[in-house]
């Protein structure tokens, strides 16, 4: 087992991040397996710090995320929103997500309430880079 240091700069993240990487799949239980688990937790701690990843505060584009990611359509979400019309109006910014559109939304997909209760408005600056599959 190597020596195990705290993350104090970007040199010694990536001297974690390369141990890592030679020992990711020890088995638990060995002293590998021990130093990967330790190793895990200095990096995420020092990633989570320097790297924070933000969710998105636009629900259209959150709810874009969480279909690409599912890989659904608008047929799929229509539930969520009353049919695959207002799914589209919705989508395309035209109408906002009602109560119990983020309701079903939050329920279905996960989508944290604050997220989906942002005002919709118009098209994001440069649009979105989604496409639909209707």
């Amino acid at each position: 087992m190597v020596e195990i240091s705290p993350i104090r700069n970007e040199a010694d993240y990536r001297v974690k991040l390369a141990r890592l990487g030679e020992i990711f799949l020890a088995e638990e239980g060995t002293t590998e397996g021990d130093e990967r688990e330790i190793l895990c937790s200095l990096v995420a701690t020092y990633e989570d710090e320097h790297y924070p990843i933000t969710p998105p505060t636009d629900p259209i584009a959150s709810i874009e995320f969480h279909m690409d990611q599912r890989n659904l359509t608008l047929e799929d979400l229509a539930p969520c929103f009353g049919s695959v019309e207002k799914a589209r109006k919705v989508m395309a910014r035209k109408e906002d997500i009602t109560m119990p559109m983020a309701r079903a939304l939050h329920k279905h997909l996960g989508i944290s309430a604050d997220t989906l209760l942002q005002p919709v408005g118009q098209e994001l600056d440069g649009g979105s880079e989604f496409t639909l599959k209707a």
